[in-house]
């Protein structure tokens, strides 16, 4: 009988998820692979052999923090009004400081993290991160387009605009919430943004 060779000793979408929690909670420069060996309870050289090195492994953290992300936006601006569904993305760096995990709260948006850490060195995390970003205003862009036939959002302004000014309050809102914010003033200034997207 032919062997297959050994079992592979944990699952790997688990373990990615974890690790995603890992990476967003102590950011790509301070995680070590012993940090990763220890708190994901995993063999180094199953690690290795899955995986390929940290920085692979760490892209592929984001990636899935991403598909995650961009499935919730989906969902949240698919359908009903507009504004109250950007509002609710808009408040979300917000509420990650207080997400519980056995490796600490994460802290900002995974992306703009990779953004400040790797970006421009990394070609392909660059890539991930513009292409991330690209989404993120395209679908936006059509949440805004629905709500302008609606007569919801302001006509004022081209939507693919006003999707790129609202990627810089999210991504600036992660930023400053790792810093931490005051959350009347964080939302003081988010209803000014969807006041103004207001028809």
């Amino acid at each position: 009988m032919a062997r297959t060779g050994r079992p592979r000793e944990f699952d790997k979408d688990q373990t990615l998820a974890r690790a995603l929690e890992l990476f967003w909670s102590q950011g790509y420069g301070a995680t070590s692979i012993q940090d990763m060996v220890d708190v994901l309870n995993v063999e180094r050289g199953s690690l290795y052999g899955t995986f390929g090195d940290k920085r692979r492994f760490y892209l592929e953290a984001v990636r899935l923090y991403w598909e995650v992300y961009e499935q919730r936006l989906l969902a949240t601006l698919g359908t009903g009004p507009v504004l109250p569904a950007l509002r609710e993305i808009l408040t979300l760096p917000l509420g990650t400081g207080e997400a519980t995990s056995d490796v600490g709260a994460p802290h900002g948006c995974l992306v703009g993290n990779t953004t400040v850490e790797l970006v421009p060195r990394d070609s392909e995390a660059t890539e991930l991160v513009s292409q991330s970003y690209r989404r993120f205003t395209e679908i936006v862009t059509d949440a805004l387009r629905r709500g302008q036939a609606a007569g919801e959002v302001t006509d004022n302004a081209q939507p693919e605009a006003q999707a790129k000014l609202l990627l810089l309050v999210v991504q600036g809102l992660s930023l400053v919430s790792r810093a931490g914010i005051d959350k009347d003033a964080a939302l003081a200034a988010i209803d000014t943004a969807i006041d103004a997207l207001r028809a």
